[in-house]
């Protein structure tokens, strides 16, 4: 029988491989981790990447499989979704993965400058209401830029057109460096290991018909980020577990 909500939270309570701090307590509570992850979490001084949103844990652990050489760390605040990665990396004694239950918009408030080397958004929600939610927003941006490492990569794999145009635009208008942007992942000849990870809901996409997008860029040390003023056409299907998005208008 699958295990309900309230006993996956005792359970991740218990586990060595998850930090909750969530977004309730973040001002009146520091954080102990922001500057020692190498040494009081991992153990190591190799190269932390995150991947936000990262749902039930899939490609984070999957992506720690892959490169042993580097540590991993999920972050979502849905804990009962997060449950199933950081089981499966337990069970298979994962050590250089970890998981993070707490709220994005706090993330810099979590990691110190240079912490993070690298950055992972895999299938966000687009957010086509409101700008200030999209995960590569000109907001959230400034707040990578406070903890990721000198030149450091952002990848996003998506199935929205609408989020992989915007973050193209995104792009250009603060004049990043694209290093690869893919508009069809599974149509390349020969798909890269790293790009070939599937998610449960990747799979639900691909069976819709849907193509899966691709983008990864430089984030410069900026202080801010300008937002691009463009109209984007909207997704039209509806997602799993969203509303129907045909009817809203796009934030500038």
């Amino acid at each position: 029988m699958a295990k309900g909500k309230l006993q996956k939270f005792a359970d991740m309570r218990e586990y060595h491989n998850v930090v909750e701090h969530p977004f309730s307590i973040a001002d009146n509570v520091e954080f102990p981790l922001c500057g020692s992850w190498h040494k009081d979490f991992f153990h190591n001084n190799n190269q932390i990447v995150l991947e936000l949103g990262c749902g039930r844990g899939e490609y984070t652990v999957q992506l720690a499989r892959k490169y042993p050489q580097k540590n991993f760390i999920g972050v979502d605040i849905k804990g009962a979704r997060m449950w199933s990665g950081a089981t499966e990396a337990l069970r298979d004694g994962l050590s250089n993965v970890g998981f993070l239950r707490t709220n994005i918009e706090i993330i810099d408030r979590l990691f110190a400058k240079g912490e993070v080397s690298e950055i992972w958004i895999t299938f966000p929600d687009p957010q086509m209401k409101k700008f200030t939610k999209r995960l590569t927003s000109s907001l959230f941006l400034q707040r990578y830029a406070k903890i990721l490492s000198y030149n450091a990569l952002v990848h996003l794999k998506t199935d929205s057109n609408f989020m992989f145009t915007y973050t193209k635009y995104v792009t250009e208008v603060n004049n990043l460096p694209v290093v690869e942007c893919i508009d069809d992942v599974y149509a390349q000849e020969n798909v890269s290991d790293i790009l070939s990870i599937r998610t449960y809901y990747e799979s639900q996409w691909l069976e819709r018909g849907l193509t899966i997008k691709y983008i990864s860029f430089g984030l410069s040390q900026k202080e801010s980020f300008d937002e691009p003023n463009v109209e984007i056409e909207l997704d039209e299907y509806r997602s799993y577990n969203r509303s129907k998005r045909s009817s809203l208008q796009t934030s500038k």
